[in-house]
């Protein structure tokens, strides 16, 4: 792909579809190292074993089919949420097939479901995470597993087109597991990975930034036209622009009911006190 000139590479990128999280367009053309960890898996083993499961803001339902595709049963209800009315018509037309039930609901805001409805919560790059959201969906005992962004992920890239920039906490594990916590969740298991990202031409990364809009936030080819022409002589030149992804695996369960706690109803339509010991 280096050969080609830029122009071609950056407006053939820049007519590119970026619905949902389908990323098989920089096949041949970037590379993501994978976390240690296998999300899919470990997620496919949780809803296996659950009656209800909520997955927060699916994208397009890529991930979440074939977390489904991979389960040894399936839940007797499973929801999932998305922001974007592009990517939840998606979602729908992937996940039908599974009998999910899509719904809209901004990122944010209140979640459009009861106290207490699932007893399995996930999610793959959140970019909103309202704990305390998710601990009032969770019954008591209930589970979140997610695979968080974290801090300061593809700085590379950012620092490249934008010069430096600060890190900031707001999606540090550290900062995840105190908000966590705070809401009335308890951190079972918390991993962290830094992921060798190549970009073989500029193409790919014009690709990327369109469809991972907080690498290089308002990114524009117009805007940016100088720096990427910058970026694709150094690939020209290297072969290829290399970048790290960090993410970070967090499992959470909510703590156990206790007498005298006030009740609320959860998806078996039992009380919160019935889960009292």
């Amino acid at each position: 792909m280096s050969g080609r000139g830029f122009d071609d590479l950056v407006d053939n990128a820049g007519e590119a579809d970026v619905g949902g999280w389908d990323f098989s367009w920089l096949d041949g053309r970037a590379t993501e190292e994978r976390p240690p960890w296998g999300y899919v898996g470990l997620s496919a083993a949780r809803v296996s074993a659950a009656a209800a499961v909520l997955d927060l803001q699916t994208g397009g339902g890529e991930v979440f089919g074939e977390v489904l595709t991979m389960t040894a049963a399936r839940p007797r209800h499973v929801v999932a949420t998305e922001s974007w009315p592009p990517n939840a018509a998606l979602a729908r037309e992937n996940l039908a097939p599974f009998g999910v039930e899509v719904v809209e609901v901004g990122d944010p805001v209140d979640l459009p479901f009861e106290t207490g409805s699932f007893d399995l919560v996930t999610s793959r790059h959140p970019v909103v995470v309202r704990w305390d959201e998710i601990a009032r969906v969770l019954r008591p005992g209930g589970t979140y597993l997610a695979q968080h962004v974290g801090a300061g992920s593809n700085r590379e890239l950012t620092d490249f087109l934008m010069g430096p920039q600060p890190v900031g906490d707001g999606r540090s594990p550290r900062r995840a597991v105190a908000e966590a916590e705070a809401a009335g969740l308890d951190v079972v298991d918390l991993r962290e990975a830094s992921l060798t990202v190549d970009f073989f031409d500029v193409g790919a990364v014009v690709f990327f930034l369109r469809k991972v809009l907080w690498t290089v936030p308002g990114f524009t080819v117009a805007a940016y036209r100088d720096r990427l022409f910058e970026l694709h002589e150094l690939i020209g030149r290297e072969g290829r622009f290399v970048s790290h992804a960090q993410r970070f695996l967090i499992e959470a369960t909510k703590r156990p009911w206790r007498r005298g706690d006030v009740e609320s109803t959860n998806f078996a339509g039992r009380a919160a006190s019935d889960y009292a010991p």
